[in-house]
């Protein structure tokens, strides 16, 4: 028998993540039962985060679903078993609009769903929703409980292997229990090549006490990666501090950021901590660090190098143990080359780049991003369900972003407020539309037709030709929004109180009475 060697040729392999081993666990559960749609929801602190979709749109894993905000959520979760809510069930339904694959916004009619436990303890929940009422008439008891068997067994060998993995050096539940409790809520949420590199990186970088210098555009959640760098890390018992280097005036950044001792300035009536020492044994984040003044990035420097401290007006030198993660939207070797920022400084600031995708590089992660934003407006609002329309949908992958996630926030907001403002709570969800959207730079109404100026008159002056000119164009903007002056006024790429005065000073509106 003739041996033929192997290959050399080695095909690396990536590790499934957590977050694909649930996703895998989803699928296999879903051949079980016939269904629309099927989402795995762990608990955490009375609030369910989808951890894996199937047949839900995209959008749904940025939403947070408090347990007391959603009635029949709240009934899954005080169940024992398997609870199915009839298709004319008057409680509202967190998934209505939410179907992944419709041509537009339609209602769940038949739902169940399962609290999941491991070892005795209420995990989560899983639940199933179909379009069509009755879909689950067929569906039997020993098959929901083969199907939560299923779901809980794969549970139990995820959280296994998660145990595996932290027994071998990683800190994955340490810093889930310090977001809980000290971080912010919000996340670096998407799914995208980008941000699955980003975290990589992140999650690389964090184990080290490396000096990380986090680049990016304004808005694209620099802080949240300085966040997610102190909880993966060794130092994630001990404080983060963040200081914005852009808010600190020169005169008392030296004492901001070093401390002072009492009576080393006018004013100085006690001794203070500065953010090194309060960050001693953390993390410091140094927001904006290109806004530093070249005398105070001098002392930093030294900091940097030597790991110690002195208060102005105080002799005495104190050691800190403190990991520096800076960030900045600025070109910062272009800012040497100025005489603007100091190269030594640079080098001891970038031992570890990271670079922040801008929103335009995500892709779809809009959408998940979308998602959570409208979670928060939803409540904020009290509002039933506030879903995204195809329309809007469509509108907010097109555009640009020139403000990136914080511009998404923004947006969203208003969207949210003229959605409400316009729908009230009536219905089953407010829909946002394009108009609510309102982008800057997009057209989000027909296209205006060409305005042919009136012959104009050779004896009129420049001002009373650009009036007519003013008149008409305004009286025919109002005419094709049908008299809606606040339409008109957006078309017209107006403020509408200035709009409303340069009308009615042009008599196109009647003067108040």
């Amino acid at each position: 028998m003739t041996v033929v060697p192997a290959t050399t040729s080695v095909v690396e392999m990536t590790p499934p993540t957590e977050s694909d081993r649930y996703a895998q666990l989803l699928a296999a559960a879903r051949q079980l039962v016939p269904c629309d749609a099927m989402a795995l929801l762990r608990l955490d602190e009375a609030v369910l985060t989808p951890l894996a979709v199937d047949g839900l749109s995209v959008e749904a894993l940025g939403r947070r679903f408090a347990v007391g905000a959603h009635p029949r959520l709240a009934r899954l979760v005080e169940s024992p078993g398997v609870l199915r809510f009839a298709p004319d069930c008057g409680l509202p339904d967190p998934y209505d609009g939410l179907v992944a694959g419709q041509p537009a916004i339609l209602a769940v009619h038949d739902c169940l769903g399962a609290p999941l436990r491991i070892e005795g303890r209420l995990w989560g929940l899983l639940t199933l929703d179909a379009l069509q009422p009755g879909a689950f008439d067929a569906v039997g008891p020993s098959q929901l409980d083969a199907l939560v068997q299923l779901v809980e067994s794969g549970l139990e060998a995820i959280v296994a292997i998660r145990e595996i993995q932290e027994r071998a050096g990683r800190e994955q539940a340490m810093a889930r229990e310090w977001q809980a409790v000290q971080q912010p809520p919000r996340e670096l949420l998407g799914t995208s090549v980008a941000m699955h590199r980003l975290r990589i990186e992140i999650d690389a970088v964090a184990s080290s006490d490396l000096t990380v210098l986090v680049l990016g555009e304004t808005g694209v959640g620099k802080d949240l990666v300085a966040q997610r760098l102190h909880a993966a890390s060794q130092r994630h018992g001990r404080p983060l501090v963040q200081v914005n280097c852009a808010a600190l005036p020169e005169t008392l950044a030296d004492s901001e950021l070093f401390g002072h001792k009492k009576g080393a300035f006018t004013g100085a009536v006690q001794d203070r901590l500065g953010k090194f020492e309060l960050a001693d044994g953390g993390t410091l984040f140094l927001d904006e660090v290109g806004e530093l003044p070249l005398a105070i990035q001098a002392k930093l420097l030294r900091v940097l190098q030597s790991g110690e401290v002195q208060r102005p007006g105080s002799d005495r030198v104190r050691k800190v143990d403190v990991r520096v993660v800076a960030a900045t939207n600025r070109d910062l070797p272009a800012m040497i080359a100025q005489g603007r920022f100091r190269a030594d400084l640079y080098h001891r600031l970038a031992v570890y780049p990271l670079q922040v995708p801008p929103l335009r590089e995500r892709g779809r992660d809009v959408l998940t991003l979308a998602g959570g934003f409208l979670e928060e407006n939803q409540h904020r609002l009290g509002a039933r369900n506030l879903r995204l329309s195809p329309a809007a949908k469509n509108a907010l992958l097109a555009h640009h972003w020139p403000g990136n996630v914080r511009e998404l926030e923004h947006v969203l907001s208003r969207a949210a407020l003229r959605a409400f403002h316009e729908q009230g709570r009536g219905g089953r969800w407010v829909a946002i539309e394009p108009r609510h959207v309102a982008l800057e730079g997009q057209v989000l109404v027909a296209p205006a037709p060409v305005v042919t100026a009136a012959p104009l008159s050779s004896g009129q002056s420049l001002r009373e030709a650009t009036d007519a000119f003013q008149r008409q164009w305004i009286t025919d903007c109002i005419a094709r929004n049908n008299g809606h002056l606040a339409r008109a006024a957006a078309e017209a790429g107006m403020d509408r109180s200035n709009f409303h005065r340069l009308a009615r000073r042009l008599d196109v509106l009647p003067l108040p009475s």
